[in-house]
């Protein structure tokens, strides 16, 4: 993993079911090979107590295209008891300016989720 002061890209899990931070989920971030069109992992993380998983990239290797964060939700649904709909989340996303801050949250009951680009 990254030094955490550096990562450009964060993300925030939240089981809004039960109103808490989803701690222990796994994630993993990959870019695309724009030229072979595959996913290349570029990282494996859980995330913390509360939700959170630093230190996803550093800024030397976050370059411009396209980027995958995979969250194991099926997995982390069944270490609590439970069933889930979604087995995993995937969210794409592109990168033009690697200078910017990239935040994304990920909310998520067992029949739903939601993300979005925050700040």
């Amino acid at each position: 993993m990254a030094e955490v002061e550096s990562s450009p890209l964060t993300t925030h899990v939240l089981n809004s079911a039960d109103g808490v931070p989803a701690a222990r989920m796994a994630l993993s971030l990959h870019r695309l090979d724009s030229n072979l069109l595959l996913w290349n992992l570029l990282t494996t993380g859980t995330t913390n107590e509360d939700g959170r998983c630093p230190g996803l990239i550093s800024r030397a290797a976050f370059t411009p295209g396209m980027y995958k964060l995979r969250f194991e939700t099926g997995q982390y649904w069944d270490i609590l008891g439970q069933t889930s709909f979604y087995p995993y989340v995937e969210v794409v996303f592109s990168i033009t300016d690697p200078d910017q801050r990239f935040h994304l949250p990920l909310l998520l009951s067992r029949f739903s989720y939601t993300t979005y680009r925050g700040c």
